[in-house]
Parts: C-alpha cells; sequence; structure tokens
C-alpha cells in the first residue's frame, strides 16, 4: 500500500451497516444510480473541476485567497461550484445532507472574504462510512491537500466509487473496522494527479478538529501502481512468478479486492495489539525508522491474518467441507494479499520516492534484508528466486521480532524504546557509515530531550544496499509513470 502515513487515525466508532442494503437510499448492491455512473462526463461535472482548477490558481498554501483584487474572479468561481453541485446532487442522494453543507460552506468563505476556508460543517456531514455498498458513488468536494501529493490546501474535487465486494462485507464481520472506505478514483482534480492514494478528514481545512469517523483509500490506484512496478520488477530481476502471483498482476479487478483486504486488515491494526505509544504516531516527532516499523508491522499482520485464514480454510476443504462462495473468494484473496505485500513491500516501497526520512523505503529494505538472510530470497548469477514455502515462516517470525519490540516496550521510557528500536532496524540493515546512532549516541544526547535523538538522525540513515541501487535506476521511469494513474491505466 501505499507509501503513506497511518492509513486511518481515527477511535474507531460503533459498527455500521455494511450490508449491500447500507446506503441511505435505499439502493441493493447492483443498483447503482444509472446517471451517477455517468456522472464525469456531464457539463456540470466539467465547469466543477474547471471552476476548482480556477481557483487552486488563486488560493494561497493555507486555502486562503489574499489578493483582494482577484476576489471578483474568485466569487465567479464559487458560484460555478456551488451551481454544478446543485445541478449533480440529485445522482448522490445519499450525500444530500452533505452537499447541502458543501454549498453552504463555499457560499460563506466567499461571503467572508476569502480568508482561510472552513469546511468543518460539511465535513461532519460527509460519512462515507455508513453507506459501504459496491459500486455507490460519491461526489467529494473540500479545500484540503492530498497526502503524498500536495501540501497545498487547495479546492480538490473527485468522484469516487466504493469498492465493497461481498466477500469483504462477510470479512469485516471477523475484522471490525467501521472506520475503513475502500475507493476507486473515477475523474480528480490536479491534486490527485500525483502520488496521493488516500482521502483523509484531517486533510481538509476546518476551524477545528471533529472526531473523525472514516479514512479512505484507493484501492484502484494502488493496485495499479503495484501491478505496473512488478511486472517491471519481476521482469528485470528474472523473477518465476508463481501462478497465482501472476493472476494478480494480470487482473486490475482481482488485484483491487486483495488490496482492498489487505487495506482492512493493515488499517485496524494501527490500533490494536501491545502498543507503547500513541497509536496515531502522525502526530509525534520520532524517528523516522519507528515509522518505519509501525508501517511494517501493519502489513505483516495482515500477511500472518491472511496465512491463518488460508490454513483455515484449507484445512475445512481437506476435511470434506463445500466452502461457500464468499468464503472460497475469502481464500483465493488471502493467497493473494500474501504475494502483495511481499511484492509491494520488495519491490515498490523500498525504491519509491526520496531518500529523505523514507519510512515506508526502509520498511521494504528491512524486509528484502530479512528473507535474503535467512535463506528464503536469493539474489544469484543476475536472477531473483523465493523458497515460497518458507517464505510465511520467515515472514510472520519478522512480524513476531516486532510484536516483542513493542511489548517489551511498554515497560521502557520513550528513548530506551528508540534505541531498541534502532538496534532491532540494524541487526538486519547496515546503517549510513557516518551515523551517530551506529556509533553511539553521545552521552549529552543520551541525557538530553528527545528532540536531541531525532536530530541526530541522518535524513538516509539506512542507505540502499547495491541491490537495489542497481534496481532503483533501472525502475525509475517505471516508478515515476505511476503518477495519477488509476485502475484503467495499468
Amino acid at each position: 500500500m501505499t507509501a503513506h502515513p497511518a492509513k486511518t487515525s481515527a477511535a474507531e466508532p460503533a459498527p455500521t451497516p455494511t450490508s449491500p442494503a447500507a446506503g441511505a437510499s435505499g439502493r441493493a448492491c447492483g443498483g447503482v444510480d444509472p446517471v451517477a455512473e455517468s456522472i464525469e462526463t456531464s457539463p456540470a461535472w466539467l465547469a466543477l473541476k474547471d471552476a476548482a482548477t480556477g481557483l487552486q490558481s488563486l488560493q494561497a498554501q493555507d486555502g486562503s485567497i489574499p489578493d483582494a483584487a482577484t476576489h471578483a474572479e474568485a466569487r465567479a468561481y464559487v458560484e460555478s461550484v456551488v451551481e454544478s453541485i446543485r445541478s449533480l446532487a440529485p445522482a448522490f442522494p445519499h450525500d444530500a445532507e452533505y452537499l447541502a453543507a458543501s454549498m453552504h460552506d463555499f457560499e460563506r468563505w466567499a461571503d467572508t472574504g476569502f480568508g482561510i476556508p472552513d469546511f468543518h460543517d460539511s465535513l461532519v456531514a460527509f460519512q462515507p462510512q455508513q453507506h459501504r455498498v459496491d459500486g455507490i458513488r460519491h461526489l467529494v468536494v473540500f479545500p484540503m491537500y492530498t497526502q503524498n501529493g500536495s501540501r497545498n490546501r487547495f479546492v480538490e474535487a473527485v468522484i469516487v466509487e466504493v469498492i465493497w465486494p461481498a466477500f469483504v462485507a462477510q470479512l469485516e464481520t471477523d475484522y471490525t473496522n467501521g472506520l475503513f472506505v475502500s475507493l476507486r478514483l473515477v475523474d480528480f482534480t490536479p491534486g490527485y494527479d500525483t502520488n496521493s492514494a488516500v482521502l483523509f478528514p484531517e486533510t481538509v481545512a476546518m476551524r477545528e478538529i471533529p472526531e473523525f469517523t472514516w479514512g479512505a483509500i484507493f484501492q484502484d490506484r494502488e493496485a495499479a501502481r503495484f501491478r505496473r512496478v512488478v511486472h517491471a520488477a519481476a521482469d528485470i530481476t528474472k523473477l518465476d512468478l508463481p501462478a497465482d502471483a501472476q493472476r494478480l498482476l494480470d487482473d486490475q479487478a482481482l488485484a483491487e479486492k486483495t488490496f482492498v483486504m489487505w487495506d482492512l486488515i493493515h488499517d485496524r491494526t494501527h490500533m490494536r495489539g501491545d502498543l507503547p505509544f500513541d497509536p496515531f504516531m502522525i502526530k509525534q516527532r520520532m524517528p523516522y525508522f519507528l515509522y518505519s516499523l509501525e508501517e511494517l508491522r501493519c502489513d505483516l499482520t495482515a500477511f500472518r491474518e491472511c496465512v491463518a485464514i488460508t490454513e483455515r480454510l484449507r484445512a475445512r476443504a481437506a476435511a470434506g467441507e463445500t466452502l461457500d462462495a464468499q468464503e472460497a473468494e475469502t481464500l483465493d484473496h488471502a493467497v493473494l494479499v500474501q504475494y502483495a505485500v511481499i511484492f509491494d513491500r520488495v519491490f515498490r516501497f523500498a525504491i519509491t520516492g526520496t531518500r529523505v526520512r523514507n519510512y515506508d523505503a526502509v520498511g521494504g529494505q528491512l524486509l528484502f534484508a530479512w528473507l535474503h538472510q535467512r535463506g528464503v530470497l536469493h539474489w544469484t548469477d543476475t536472477s531473483l528466486t523465493v523458497d515460497w514455502d518458507a517464505v510465511p515462516a520467515a515472514v510472520v517470525a519478522l512480524g513476531d521480532a516486532i510484536d516483542d519490540l513493542y511489548w517489551r516496550s511498554i515497560d521502557r521510557p520513550k528513548s530506551a524504546h528508540w534505541l531498541a528500536t534502532y538496534d532491532l532496524v540494524r541487526s538486519t540493515l547496515t546503517p549510513h557509515p557516518a551515523s551517530a546512532w551506529a556509533r553511539g549516541l553521545s552521552d549529552e544526547v543520551l541525557a538530553g530531550p528527545p528532540s536531541g535523538y531525532t536530530d541526530a538522525v541522518l535524513d538516509d540513515e539506512f542507505p540502499l544496499s547495491m541491490f537495489y541501487e542497481a534496481l532503483e535506476k533501472k525502475m525509475r521511469s517505471v516508478i515515476e509513470s505511476t503518477v495519477g494513474i488509476r485502475g484503467g491505466d495499468a
């Protein structure tokens, strides 16, 4: 998934409806409004995109429009946005309260002089987690920044479609995560023509922070860039792909559902387990390799759970039981999630982004080195081979090591936890030769405040290995080509 921070950071609310009839409009799965299905080609949507993009050209980074000379132009854009939302609203009856609040927030922003926008009221009214119906669409318009995209809090507009297959709805009864919303990008303004694969409420401009009740991930984008990157990496490394892994790379719809299952379990893990810290780690200033382990912990938990699901369902089938259609699909995707975690971490995460405190890259590097050093993964004669029978135990062992670190650190002070985390990472990855952490922090830093520890971390504390340096050069253009990718592009 995505080079992204903790995917959904909010306290989990009571379970919300997940059945095909859960939408406020009363439409069942497969009964999505045909008007909404073609909305991305409508004149009203195109006008909304144009107006939002026009506003972006006038906005400062905080979302305000400080130049009074442009306010007449800005007001015309806002009027176009409001009129477009009004025209489009009948296609989204389940979002009626939100769209009405959105129009009001836009009008208030214009009437009060285009200061820092406040879309608190419309954000509170937008509750997509209440409509987890496969194929249902939402029109989303907010001034917001896009994570892994732009830090400008500009007006952005997107049309999204929910991905919620029946087997995931059933799975969610065991892996409850009432905040999680899985989406497909249909069309969008420039803020999402980037690497951003999430829609988070905390990115919206607002006067005060409400209780966040949802977090959304674009599984179609994650699946599409995964397929493109892994296809290329497998060719370059001459990796002989197992049949199931090849199916995953060849089928966008199959990959999307696989990422939904992965992200459902990953997302809830941030709030579960023996946690020696606030699970909403993004609010804290810590050495970035701690974020590496937290994101990797959540991925490896998804891997471990999928191993358990696979073993359980295969045992039932071997005993002569007939799995129903949803159980059979769950089994299929549990196998595919394991391949997705390995390949996305090893081939994409490790070499995507800059080398400036890239915590997801470190997680990918760590998984690769862990498997290599345990004889599960081999780079010999310029070819990559994997002992797939040995992979589950090795990956689970890394997850167990991280879990043990967390459990022990509940009794440790923060600085000692940080040092223990560093020791775990450097037991597998080689630090930069100039690393102060590797040589041993001075007594002055050790006795000082936590900020001294963080300041001593190099931007590239764990540089790429020679293997990854060579792979990154060959993969650079492929990874760059995934910017703004959609499901249909893969």
